[in-house]
């Protein structure tokens, strides 16, 4: 009886295959966050251009 409830609990993957998919989510979080932040800068940096493009175009009138 006890070595059968201590080895279904040993072959119980169940626990490993939720930690990969959490693994793995939190890797592509990760890979979001980078991309996401690097995409915010050049794009900060664009606006930024926009804005003293138009307030120079404003001011040649």
């Amino acid at each position: 009886m006890l070595s059968n409830i201590t080895k279904d609990l040993v072959d119980d993957t169940s626990g490993a295959t939720a930690i990969e998919y959490g693994l793995i989510l939190a890797l592509i979080a990760i890979a979001m966050i980078v991309t996401l932040q690097s995409l915010a800068d050049t794009t900060v940096s664009m606006w930024n251009m926009v804005r003293s493009r138009s307030v120079s175009a404003m001011n040649n009138y």
